[in-house]
């Protein structure tokens, strides 16, 4: 099954075909459609073509489906014996995305 690699938010994803990613937030709206151009990575069953660092003309469609936030991940800082502690929450966003083409 073909296969890339593409750069985005600072992190590297492998992603086919139909795949439906959470990926750093992204300035889309829902319904449009995206373009990573960051592509590290090309297989296509029979080859694999690899970029130094990037590929050139090599580009991955995919669609935004929506924007939202990841469940509440609690931040506990705690120093022992000096009565020193601070409880906060923090809520990443991403952008869901789906892959359509890859080429």
């Amino acid at each position: 099954m073909p296969f890339a690699i593409v750069e985005t938010g600072g992190k590297q994803y492998r992603i086919a075909k139909g795949e439906k990613l959470k990926v750093e937030k992204l300035n889309a709206k829902e319904g449009d459609s995206i373009f990573f151009e960051r592509v590290l990575l090309v297989s296509d069953g029979d080859g694999v073509k690899i970029g130094s660092p990037y590929l050139e003309n090599a580009k991955v469609e995919g669609k935004v489906l929506r924007q939202d936030r990841e469940k509440k991940k609690i931040v506990f800082r705690y120093h022992p014996k000096t009565r020193y502690h601070k409880k906060k929450g923090h809520r990443q966003p991403y952008t869901e995305v789906e892959i359509i083409k890859i080429d």
